[in-house]
């Protein structure tokens, strides 16, 4: 479509989502990246990426296309505008959509007749034309379907996950018309090499996409289950696995502190849409709280297995919130730091290559401390928790050295000894 060959787009927001994409699509439009964080946008004007997900030589070979501002009227020109904002949710485990809104009613300000908006964020069913939609039409005049159009196109990024990238994935995509529908298909099909899929309509895009991550929470939630379970019948939940695995429709996921941005977010967005149409969504929430809890289980685990020494040094492998990438958006280690802290005679030691500086919540407590260099022979508790790759270089053998006789070690995804406890 010669059609397609007119637009210049614009990404709004700029993190693991954001930047990939706005890096995608550089390589075949003009595309201008805007964030409000100036720190943010000042980096990538120098071509560095403080998530990691884009190269620096990346970045320099498409600088001609992809220009990066703060300055929201510098994309007045823009014509069609991806939304990739956050889509957290508060203290009471509701949506927040302030970042949605706030874009909402800037775009108002400087649409123009034949725009695309097209949603990325995580949301519930309805948002992308009820909320999305309905303010930019009443704030700027303009019409939905008459002056301009809407697309939902659910996000699949995977931070640190350099092989499931952008254009390695098969993108779904919907639209609020036929025609855009078209439009929105040929841009970003431009991009993708693994396919399009067509979703019969906007709502059901949104759903798709809130019921991905909601699935793995459930999965993770059943796997920690059971690590409970057998860890109290003495049994090894990873041996109980290995032999399981022999079935060929046995699935495999792991236990785990489920954090981050999307996981441990994404399903309270769908049950909150449940709840208004007046169904409670008891298998969803049921999961949640298993997930929510394997800090408090891991606490409790580290308190009975110390009891009997005095001011017991625990050393904690890992920090943010999955493998290999610097994200700490809400991290479970941040929840399980506060609890051990509780007990005043512990000393907690934080090791992780991706942080250099203890959160203002942690640097608060007098007990808790964040380690570069790991001393052997001083921890009466190893509680190794994120499997950042130079751990699993470093080796089960070496990492046990840094606990004193008699020590433990927790692998809580089995992934450097297959064992989900043992001792030094």
């Amino acid at each position: 479509m010669k059609l397609i060959k007119n637009f210049k787009i614009a990404v709004i927001g700029l993190g693991y989502v954001g930047l990939p994409l706005a890096t995608a699509f550089s390589s075949k439009f003009k595309v201008i990246g805007y964030d409000t964080d100036k720190s943010r946008i000042k980096e990538l004007q120098k071509f560095v990426d403080r998530t990691n997900e884009v190269e620096k030589k990346k970045l320099l070979k498409i600088k001609k296309n992809l220009k990066y501002t703060f300055n929201f009227d510098d994309i007045k020109k823009c014509n069609f505008f991806i939304l990739t904002v956050p889509t957290p949710i508060t203290k009471k485990n509701k949506p927040d959509l302030k970042s949605i809104i706030d874009v909402a009613e800037k775009l108002a300000l400087i649409i123009r007749k034949g725009s695309f908006v097209i949603l990325e964020s995580t949301v519930y069913p309805g948002v992308t034309e009820n909320i999305l939609g309905k303010i930019i039409e009443k704030k700027s005049n303009l019409k939905i379907n008459k002056d301009f159009y809407l697309g939902y196109s659910p996000e699949r990024i995977n931070p640190g996950d350099k092989i499931h990238t952008i254009e390695n994935i098969k993108k779904v995509v919907s639209a609020s018309n036929k025609y855009s529908e078209k439009i929105i298909y040929n841009i970003y099909k431009k991009i993708i090499s693994k396919g399009i899929f067509l979703a019969k309509d906007i709502k059901t895009a949104e759903a798709a996409k809130v019921i991905e991550n909601t699935q793995r929470d459930l999965n993770i939630a059943f796997m920690n289950e059971l690590l409970i379970i057998f860890n109290k019948m003495q049994i090894d939940y990873f041996d109980v696995i290995k032999a399981a695995k022999t079935k060929w429709n046995f699935i495999d996921f792991s236990p785990g502190l489920v954090g981050g941005h999307c996981i441990g977010v994404d399903p309270y967005y769908l049950t909150y849409a449940s709840k208004k149409i007046g169904i409670n969504p008891k298998v969803i929430l049921s999961g949640r709280y298993t997930n929510n809890y394997m800090a408090e289980y891991i606490s409790s685990l580290v308190l009975k297995k110390t009891s009997s020494i005095s001011n017991p040094r625990i050393l904690i492998l890992g920090y943010t919130f999955k493998e290999n990438v610097p994200d700490t958006r809400n991290t479970k280690i941040n929840q399980l730091c506060t609890l051990l802290s509780k007990n005043k005679n512990y000393k907690i030691y934080l090791n992780d290559p991706y942080i250099h500086k203890l959160p203002k919540k942690l640097e608060l407590k007098k007990n808790i401390f964040l380690i570069k260099k790991l001393k052997k022979n001083y921890f009466d508790t190893i509680l190794f928790l994120v499997p950042h790759s130079n751990y699993l270089k470093m080796g089960l053998k070496n990492i046990k050295k840094f606990g004193r006789k008699n020590s433990f070690v927790i692998d809580l995804k089995g992934k450097i000894s297959g064992k989900f406890i043992q001792q030094t």
